[in-house]
């Protein structure tokens, strides 16, 4: 039996880097299982923090130790140290790969620029194409499809750069509509940017003005969201153009919020698996997350956040993420772990949904 061969393509440019390293290795493992190991070829591609692709020895050693490579630790010629287009000359073991699985997080790695790169390829690979991977990273974007498609959510205000550092005559009125518009708590957040990066609850005009200034600097676009006193709820989708929705989980935490320090660092998060919710509430959430699949037009597999009111039974979208964490531990694939699709098979499922995706265009 020929073994497929899958491009495992991690690291990227993004702050994301080594979340993307530790999902790699997760991944790596889960091909290596018994179940997989007869099936697949691992080739792993790394992509350095300066934008160059590694092949052979160099990503093998990212996967085993699990610490970036140093751009002075490359395993490259010197000629091709000082050409800047080594960047887009990429190895030619690419021409071997049967189907991707990219697994970069973050701007260049799940926001369409890697998905439009792998579509003029012409092989197939994991997850959204360039549209959902698009629309799932832009929170303006994707507010605006969910806002379509009819499902509830927090109230908010697009903002641009050129607002927030415009003359000293319009910024104060762009607070003021803010104020009136969400009062506080509030959250500022750049549109573009994952894992909580950048992103500050505000209680006062002081803080409001410096958070708008920060994430101004992260991003031209931006996003801020009115506070709500709720259970963070997440469900997986997996599948294409009929998914299906996992159970759904919760994240508790002591933090003022899900930050980026909490998301990573150990102990400070629980996930509840499965959520204590009625029945009722439960097929709501699953049938929202699929409608928000649908409206971004995700492929392949997304987890999707819930705000959920216990006082008032409320249930609010907060965001899809179609690139989410894929470590052994990160929700996603706990979800499907509880929902009994163990980490192997869930990694077979998605490569087979990349291949029948790609087959029917």
């Amino acid at each position: 039996m020929t073994k497929l061969r899958v491009g495992l393509l991690f690291g990227g440019r993004s702050g994301e880097h080594e979340v993307s390293i530790s999902s790699a290795r997760a991944i790596a493992k889960a091909l290596s299982a018994e179940q997989n190991a007869d099936k697949y070829e691992i080739l792993p591609f790394y992509i350095q923090k300066d934008g160059r692709w590694l092949v052979g020895e160099a990503p093998q050693k990212v996967l085993e130790s699990g610490i970036p490579l140093l751009e002075s630790q490359e395993e490259s010629t010197s000629e091709e140290h000082l050409s800047s287009l080594s960047q887009w000359q990429y190895p030619s073991e690419v021409a071997q790969v049967d189907v991707w699985f990219p697994i970069l997080h973050g701007p260049n790695g799940e926001d369409g620029t890697i998905q439009g790169l792998l579509t003029l390829m012409q092989i197939p690979f994991v997850g959204s194409g360039v549209l959902g991977s698009a629309m799932g990273m832009d929170k303006i974007a994707m507010k605006m499809a969910f806002e379509q498609a009819g499902l509830s959510q927090v109230k908010y205000k697009a903002l641009t750069r050129a607002q927030v550092w415009s003359n000293p005559c319009i910024f104060p009125k762009l607070c003021d509509e803010i104020e009136a518009t969400l009062s506080y708590p509030c959250f500022v957040k750049p549109a573009n940017l994952g894992s909580s990066v950048g992103i500050a609850k505000v209680r006062s005009r002081q803080e409001l003005e410096a958070a708008l200034d920060k994430a101004a600097g992260y991003d031209r676009r931006l996003i801020v969201e009115a506070g709500v006193v709720a259970r963070e709820i997440e469900c997986a989708v997996l599948g294409n153009d009929q998914p299906k929705a996992s159970i759904v989980g919760e994240i508790t935490y002591n933090s003022d919020f899900y930050d980026y320090e909490t998301k990573y660092t150990e102990g400070r998060a629980d996930l509840l698996i499965p959520a204590s919710l009625p029945d009722a509430i439960v097929r709501q959430i699953q049938d929202m997350a699929l409608q928000a699949f649908a409206a971004v037009d995700a492929a392949g597999l997304a987890r999707v956040d819930f705000f959920y009111v216990e006082a008032t039974g409320e249930i609010l979208i907060n965001e899809i993420n179609t690139l989410p964490g894929f470590t052994a531990t990160s929700m996603y694939p706990q979800l499907w772990a509880h929902s009994g699709i163990s980490f192997p098979e869930l990694v077979d499922q998605l490569i087979q949904l990349a291949l029948e995706r790609h087959s029917i265009g």
